[in-house]
């Protein structure tokens, strides 16, 4: 007979931790008593990160006390008491290989449905004082499991669990875990695990990317989207057919191939990495680019910005001439125009327009039908890129409109023709041009010109999942639990030393050595040198932290779960063999 052993709950807490701040709900304790079940919480319980932790679907965590014994073995530890994994309820019976996801329950006077296997991060581990527990959880089959409530009611330490219902698809917890978390994803296991009624929704979406897109390598029902279309490391060299004056401050520079070797397809939207050797034998400079021409199997466009102060700008407006070569990376990011006949807008400002305009590109050459709005926000005509060859673009398209915004118009920029208004792309303006809530929204450009965008965005009403935007400067970060950490701009760590494989942040624009002594994984050196870093497991679980690799070689001193596709890596867990150039 399985019964309840215990009730634990905990109300979130900041605790620090490598020098940062938790705020945390990990710390649950036994309950005397009965305790009331909520359909999203237990009284006096509460989660720190709601976006990994509780709501509907992870109101209740179950864990068994059969498991806390094997995990006080294997760790040769005496002091695992009742929540001390986390747990709402501390079980007795009812294995994770036996109990099945859309099985029903009742527990004293409330009723229960299995959602999905715990999804573990680096809190648990920061609990057990062991960092490895996120992926020694998973691995083991041993995760725990998460309740929903049907009917809520009070419980108690002593409770029957007694069983009322299943689905009828029958997988239990251990084989949806592995479907997930192991590098193996059959099909019809998928499927199966699709038809169950009772899965969560964000495990039935991971399911779903992985069966339209396991055959590509990976694990796309894991990885963040700024993962995807990876490419094969490495640079080739290839030869400068144009250089360009756009505006008063952007330069186009076109490549061919230097060896007559086609180049690698691009996707609308995709950039390039470019490694650019300003002095014989110092150390190279690394910067990204996106392509702002259309889809050739020739050559590729980028345009650069020329900053008073950029070292990368000044370097091609005073040495880079046609006939010179240039080490660059295959076409890289998942920033793309993605398939589809409903509207799409491109928003943008600045040099921002450069991906949104490889798109136009896209567009305008397949004659689409698709509803497009061009809206672009410029200082004055003069810091105003691809105006004309914009324009041209428009007029291919049978439902293209554009709106143009000139914060600063020159005395001989002529509104109605030159731009159409001035000032800002603010809520209004957005609302004005009649977007929609069904478009596709390509977002481009300064950072504070995509906060206050995504915000008016926001405003009338346009979900997030319709916005793409691309951050020249790197990604935005995820640090659950993280609070009051100061933001700081990308700097080489205080500690740099003279030796070592060099580790090069293409997007952050920053170069320091591997010191193994010092960090146990590229996450480590990324977050002394402040870079903006993507994480939650810490320990090659989640794949949170999967980044490009665009040059070098790397090696998992833990091996995760399931690797990376080819071209990525797991920042959290990999350590550099030789010099790598990463895609933060």
């Amino acid at each position: 007979m399985a019964r309840l052993l215990s009730v634990n709950v905990g109300l979130p807490r900041d605790i620090e931790w490598k020098g940062r701040t938790v705020h945390t709900g990990i710390w649950k304790e036994p309950v005397r008593g009965r305790c009331r079940v909520g359909r999203l919480n237990l009284d006096g319980d509460g989660q720190g990160d709601l976006a990994g932790h509780g709501g509907e679907q992870r109101a209740v965590f179950v864990y068994q006390i059969e498991s806390s014994r094997y995990w006080q073995a294997e760790l040769k530890r005496s002091d695992l008491a009742c929540g001390q994994f986390g747990e709402n309820f501390t079980i007795e019976g009812l294995s994770d290989s036996d109990v099945c996801i859309g099985d029903r329950y009742r527990i004293g006077g409330a009723l229960f449905e299995v959602t999905q296997p715990r999804v573990t991060c680096y809190r648990v581990g920061i609990r057990m004082n062991e960092p490895r527990m996120p992926a020694l959880l998973t691995s083991s089959g041993r995760p725990g499991f998460y309740l929903r409530v049907l009917q809520e009611g009070d419980v108690s330490a002593g409770d029957e669990i007694v069983k009322i219902g299943e689905a009828e698809e029958r997988m239990s917890v251990t084989q949806v875990n592995a479907l997930l978390y192991s590098a193996h994803h059959p099909p019809d296991h998928l499927e199966r695990a699709l038809r169950i009624e009772a899965l969560s929704p964000g495990w039935r979406r991971s399911f779903e990317a992985l069966l339209k897109d396991g055959a590509k390598g990976g694990n796309p029902g894991l990885a963040a989207a700024a993962a995807a279309n990876a490419a094969a490391p490495g640079f080739r060299p290839l030869k400068v057919s144009a250089v360009e004056p756009e505006s008063a401050d952007v330069l186009s520079v076109s490549f061919t191939s230097a060896d007559g070797q086609p180049l690698h397809p691009a996707l609308p939207g995709q950039f390039l990495v470019l490694r650019l050797q300003r002095t014989a034998g110092g150390p190279p400079l690394f910067r990204s680019y996106s392509i702002s021409g259309g889809r050739s199997p020739e050559s590729y466009r980028i345009s650069v910005k020329i900053e008073p102060d950029g070292a990368a700008g000044s370097y091609f407006q005073q040495h880079v001439r046609v006939g010179d070569t240039i080490d660059v990376s295959a076409p890289r990011g998942s920033f793309v125009l993605q398939p589809g006949d409903g509207p799409v807008v491109l928003l943008s400002a600045g040099i921002g327009a450069t991906p949104v305009l490889s798109m136009l590109h896209a567009l305008s050459a397949s004659r689409s039908t698709r509803p497009v709005l061009w809206m672009h926000a410029a200082r004055d005509g003069q810091h105003h890129p691809f105006a004309a060859e914009a324009r041209g673009l428009m007029s291919t398209l049978a439902h293209g409109r554009s709106h143009v915004c000139y914060s600063k118009p020159a005395s001989g920029d002529r509104e109605g023709v030159d731009f159409d208004a001035t000032g800002r792309l603010s809520q209004a303006v957005l609302t004005g041009a009649g977007i929609t809530r069904d478009a596709d929204i390509y977002l481009c450009g300064p950072l504070r010109f995509m906060d206050d965008v995504k915000a008016a965005l926001a405003g009338m009403g346009v979900g997030p999942e319709r916005i793409h935007a691309e951050m020249f400067n790197g990604g935005e970060p995820l640090n659950p639990g993280i609070v009051g950490a100061a933001k700081r701009s990308p700097h080489v760590p205080k500690d740099d030393a003279d030796t070592g494989p060099l580790v090069s942040f293409a997007r952050s624009g920053i170069t320091a050595h591997w010191n193994r002594s010092v960090y146990q994984s590229v996450l480590e050196l990324a977050e002394a040198c402040d870079v903006p870093v993507r994480w939650s497991c810490r320990t090659g679980v989640c794949h949170n932290c999967e980044s490009g690799l665009v040059s070098g070689t790397v090696a998992y001193e833990a091996e995760p779960l399931d690797r990376p596709a080819e071209g990525n890596l797991l920042i959290c867990c990999a350590q550099p063999v030789r010099d790598i150039v990463v895609d933060l």
